[in-house]
């Protein structure tokens, strides 16, 4: 009797969306100035060569800092499950403060060449890598990378040999990689007015790859770039050939999506789901709701008072960093909660990690980033033009296990409507380009490969 009155739901559901679906909207790609003052029509289009480099005062006054640091003290046994434990943090800003060495790490992160060019009244910053050992007659594929938080363009340093010298890792595809800083992120100049959402960035974006001189490519990214390339596609469907997430801002009231919470875990072939889909989402009030709301909160801090939440972290290096690698940490793996150190060197060294760290507090970006909140989702979730837009593109989707919320391909159908590729990857979390780059790069090798055969 159940399965009967499910599959009449399902019937009435998709006769309803037949009957009543509204006409295909388009994003405008609109315009718009972040700089200080009035617009000026005449802006330097120049792209300029950059290097990170670092004065002496400015290590002096980090150490400064971390030395007059002021620790509390854990709870018994609380490991990570009241956040970053204090006495694991003492042992990382040991490291931090008498082994970490920065001008190694400098080295490293001008190995790829590093440029600046202004758009719409900021400066913008971008890696730009070129492929080597290119077959001859073979062209490489424009490919842009947009990172999140609290990530930076440093994520994808394991991923772009893989993508520019595949030939070398037994990959086959040729990309000639563009990483983007977003605006009020690492060394990208951050907005001096309100309103720069993930809908600007993505034009500023377009803007930029267009001034490059690329009229065709593909776009990647999870956290906040999976939604600033999602916005690409949207305003630039005829320009983004393939859009590859490694997260899925798909989640909607659809009656279907609804019906699908309600009823998937007794009756997953109906909506198309896999094991592990009901793996991932059930019961869904602990695997997701639960979730959800014990992982969010820096999420409404961010979206409603970022200038106060950031005060203290852009005072205190040890605040900043417990704040940013607790979220290496969980956001890795939940069950990392449990564990003495977090997990954190299990996936990631400690020098990666605060590299991470580094490139917020020398740029003294954290409040600008968390800024973004605001300015994306502070009105509401849902509620922006661009979550009613449907993506036309080619999608390809990477759904990582341990990523903060899983989208099952029914629902990420309600928004995606050409999807090509959706892969449920076998490990792996939140940040795939800096967790697992080969097998995201496989992916996105194989996602492409499938758009330029069609």
């Amino acid at each position: 009797m159940l399965l009967e009155i499910a599959i009449a739901l399902a019937l009435g559901v998709l006769l309803y969306k037949y009957l009543f679906r509204g006409e295909e909207e388009t994003l405008p790609i609109g315009d718009g100035w972040w700089g200080v003052g009035h617009r000026q029509d005449d802006e330097n289009e120049d792209i300029r060569p950059f290097k990170i480099e670092t004065s002496e005062e400015e290590l002096n006054d980090l150490f400064r800092r971390i030395d007059q640091t002021r620790f509390s003290e854990p709870l018994e046994g609380s490991r990570f499950n009241y956040g970053f434990n204090s006495t694991h943090l003492r042992k990382v800003v040991s490291y931090w403060r008498n082994t970490f060495n920065w001008e190694k790490q400098l080295e490293i992160i001008n190995q790829y060449p590093h440029f600046k060019t202004k758009i719409e009244g900021i400066d913008i910053h971008f890696l730009h890598v070129k492929p080597v050992n290119l077959p001859p007659g073979r062209k490489a594929k424009p490919l842009i990378m947009v990172h999140g938080w609290p990530g930076s363009f440093y994520e994808f340093y394991r991923i772009i040999p893989l993508l520019t010298d595949p030939t070398s890792h037994g990959l086959s595809e040729h990309f000639e990689v563009i990483c983007p800083s977003i605006p009020g992120y690492g060394f990208s100049e951050a907005s001096h007015k309100q309103g720069c959402n993930s809908v600007a960035v993505a034009r500023i974006f377009y803007k930029l790859m267009q001034r490059l001189g690329f009229r065709e490519f593909y776009a990647q990214g999870g956290d906040w770039g999976a939604i600033i390339c999602t916005n690409l596609a949207q305003i630039a469907p005829s320009n983004v050939k393939g859009l590859h997430l490694n997260m899925v801002d798909a989640v909607n009231g659809k009656p279907l999506v609804l019906l699908s919470i309600l009823l998937g875990q007794y009756f997953p072939g109906l909506f198309g789901f896999q094991d592990e889909d009901v793996r991932r989402m059930f019961p869904f009030m602990k695997k997701v709701v639960n979730h959800i709301v014990s992982e969010s909160g820096y999420m409404h801090l961010q979206a409603t008072k970022p200038d106060t939440a950031g005060c203290g972290l852009n005072d205190s290096p040890v605040g900043l960093a417990a704040y940013i690698l607790e979220k290496f940490s969980t956001w890795t793996e939940p069950d990392f909660r449990d564990y003495e150190d977090g997990g954190l060197e299990r996936k990631f060294s400690l020098d990666d990690l605060l590299t991470n760290v580094m490139i917020y507090w020398l740029t003294g970006s954290i409040v600008s980033s968390m800024r973004f909140y605001k300015e994306t989702v502070g009105k509401g979730i849902g509620v922006s033009k661009h979550d009613r837009v449907l993506v036309k593109v080619p999608t390809g989707i990477a759904s990582f296990p341990n990523d903060l919320l899983h989208c099952p391909l029914l629902w990420a159908k309600q928004k995606f409507i050409n999807i090509v590729s959706f892969s449920y990857m076998p490990r792996g979390g939140h940040f795939a380009a800096f967790e697992e780059p080969e097998i995201l790069a496989k992916d996105i090798q194989q996602f492409v490969r499938k758009v330029e055969q069609k």
